[in-house]
């Protein structure tokens, strides 16, 4: 793994549905003190008012000052290209994953790795990321949900063991997993 410039930093933020993760986020982006380049990788659906209330309850919570990027697909090439001395503040992981669902295995795969790889190499940049824990709950009884499930915690797996802190947001509290826990060791498939 080639180390983030010493200016730089990722920050994983995950937990279940309703946590408040993006507020945590949202909370980091500002105490950062950089500019905020909020990602929002999160399609707009006219025909979805409740999804449309969502996005637009994130959108009211953000300051003006914030500036938003669309990226439901292309997450590793702005990542990339996001001008340096800044914080990015990617949200959802989850819902990125969900925009490329259909991408074969080996086409996701190269996806998975260009991002990670992208966050090996910031440029002077802080980056948040908010992921969903999508992998509690029961198997789902179909393919595409288990596809999902296993992308998604794969990768916030693959995040987290790069990240540094990875904070957890559960029932209503804020816990750094990198000062309660140990991040487990790489597995031997993925040693580079």
């Amino acid at each position: 793994m080639m180390p983030t410039s010493p200016s730089s930093r990722i920050v994983l933020v995950t937990g279940p549905t309703k946590s408040g993760k993006s507020e945590w986020a949202e909370t980091l982006a500002m105490q950062s003190r950089k500019s905020v380049i909020y990602i929002a990788t999160a399609q707009t659906n006219a025909d979805d008012a409740e999804w449309q209330q969502r996005i637009s309850q994130h959108r009211d919570r953000r300051p003006a000052s914030w500036l938003t990027v669309e990226a439901p697909e292309n997450l590793t090439e702005t990542i990339a290209t996001a001008p340096s001395c800044c914080c990015l503040l990617v949200d959802s992981l989850g819902t990125w994953v969900a925009n490329l669902l259909e991408q074969d295995s080996i086409t996701w795969a190269a996806t998975e790795q260009n991002l990670i790889l992208s966050l090996e190499r910031l440029d002077n940049k802080d980056v948040i990321v908010v992921a969903e824990e999508a992998t509690w709950g029961v198997v789902p009884a179909y393919s595409s949900g288990r596809l999902f499930r296993d992308r998604l915690g794969q990768l916030v797996r693959r995040l987290g063991a790069i990240a540094n802190p990875v904070y957890l947001i559960v029932g209503g509290h804020v816990l750094n997993l990198s000062l309660l826990g140990s991040p487990l060791p790489t597995p031997l498939n993925e040693k580079r």
